[in-house]
């Protein structure tokens, strides 16, 4: 069955926005050289540039609402952190060998103060980033400022900017667990790197993933109702955010986000599955990447959760032996806007082709090859996604049918379609963005198409 794909958050290299900007600390001191066409365009645009963080990702820091202090990047560290108590050892950068300040060069960083926000990428005790205030400073160790913190919200470091911005997760960037023993991965990307099987053929940027597999039989189930499926799932994630800020104590105006992408896959469905009282899932991999991407100076980190698994439900009666190859695009995410909250967003746009479809007696079954997807910032997740691409195979009366019709033989009706489910959740950690927080988890709306494929009237 067709595939899935997954997921994940990005946010952007930094431009600045509107005049206020202009006065921020920036430890990065490329980002002072601008030509006056290039401020001119940044003022009159007011927006933030999305795209991958550099390797080399500074944290940024802010003041609390109104203290003047706007996000900016800084030389100070997360060094370390606990997720229990919330304590962060805050220190500063320092390169080897480097002196005193010179005359006219930028001043040294503030120490974290009470009130300020620290944003930062993966770091000790923080695997999945740090979005935090200081509520407290508790004193000096021999690893730097020791700090209690609390939560923060991207409002209180993006301020009034806006970001807008679709940003492609790296193949590279996921850490795989093979759940089945036959399952085989296959990435590559520019600089002729590329990992999987030897004549694996992988677009740039996508991610492809081969699975086979005997589909177990149901308990009490004849010996002979055994089936196997086997197939591959490519997909290119992208993330896709936005951003329309109304001040660092205020919800944004607008905000959205999502997981979208393109999908090609190929599968095949052969033998006769045994009937259940519900359909069998079955995961054969997890993936997980934490892409950081900026906002201006500010790194978001982003965590992508992707779980592929083929599912298969049958009464037992039919059998079958269906090959098929898919390809198409899906979006699911959340839009938020102000007096309207937050809504759901799902699309899904993919064709298919039968290879071989045979279907033998007379029965139903089902078959999918897709994914569950997770997309969050900082460690919470945001939203979820469920894409489960799907052939269905259904007989009446006394059939032996094909799509070459030459060997069809039946007295009834039958028929293959293919189709796609989509499925998720707003979590109530989306209040990150510091919209208002709602009190139950918001469904993204069911999306189902069908088509047929192959069959009687076909």
């Amino acid at each position: 069955m067709p595939a899935l794909a997954v997921t994940t958050l990005l946010i952007a290299t930094g431009c600045s926005s509107s005049s206020p900007q202009d006065a921020r600390p920036v430890a990065d001191q490329s980002q002072q050289a601008r030509t006056p066409e290039a401020t001119a365009t940044a003022a009159a645009d007011h927006s933030l540039s999305v795209a991958a963080a550099p390797a080399a990702t500074a944290t940024a820091a802010a003041g609390p609402a109104g203290s003047g202090r706007p996000a900016h990047r800084t030389t100070l560290k997360v060094s370390a952190y606990d997720n229990k108590t919330r304590r962060a050892v805050i220190s500063t950068k320092k390169k080897p060998g480097s002196a005193s300040p010179s005359p006219g060069s930028s001043p040294a960083p503030r120490e974290a103060a009470v009130g300020d926000v620290i944003a930062s990428a993966p770091a000790p005790g923080a695997p999945h980033g740090l979005l935090a205030k200081v509520t407290k400073v508790i004193g000096e160790t021999d690893a730097g400022t020791e700090v209690q913190t609390e939560p923060a919200a991207l409002n209180s470091v993006l301020g009034d900017d806006t970001a807008k911005g679709t940003v492609p997760v790296d193949p590279a960037a996921f850490d795989v667990t093979k759940l089945l023993p036959d399952v085989k991965v296959s990435w590559s990307k520019t600089g002729d790197v590329h990992v999987g099987p030897k004549g694996a053929s992988v677009p740039l940027g996508s991610l492809r993933l081969d699975v086979s597999a005997e589909v177990p039989t149901a308990e009490g189930a004849p010996v002979s109702a055994a089936a196997s499926v086997s197939g591959f799932v490519q997909v290119a994630p992208q993330v896709d955010f936005k951003y329309g800020g109304a001040g660092t104590d205020a919800a944004p105006g607008s905000a959205y986000l999502g997981v979208s992408g393109d999908w090609k896959s190929g599968w095949a469905v052969k033998g006769r599955a045994a009937a259940s009282t519900a359909p069998l899932r079955i995961p054969f991999a997890k993936l997980h990447a934490d892409p950081v991407l900026q906002v201006g100076p500010v790194p978001v980190v982003v965590n992508l959760d992707l779980t592929c698994y083929f599912q298969i439900s049958a009464d037992g009666k039919v059998t079958v032996d269906v090959e098929q190859s898919l390809k198409g695009d899906f979006k699911a995410g959340g839009t938020f806007g102000a007096g309207k909250g937050w809504t759901p967003v799902s699309s899904s746009d993919m064709t298919s082709t039968p290879v071989r479809s045979t279907l033998t007696a007379a029965g139903n079954v089902k078959a999918a090859l897709g994914a569950e997807a997770s997309v969050g910032l900082y460690g919470t997740v945001g939203v979820s996604a469920d894409l489960a691409p799907y052939l269905r195979g259904e007989a009446a009366g006394t059939v032996t049918a094909s799509s070459d019709t030459s060997g069809a033989r039946f007295t009834g009706t039958w028929g293959l379609y293919g189709g796609v489910d989509l499925s998720g959740t707003l979590r109530l950690q989306l209040s990150i963005f510091g919209t208002p927080v709602f009190q139950r988890s918001i469904p993204l709306g069911a999306l189902h198409r069908e088509w047929k494929l192959a069959g009687t009237g076909v």
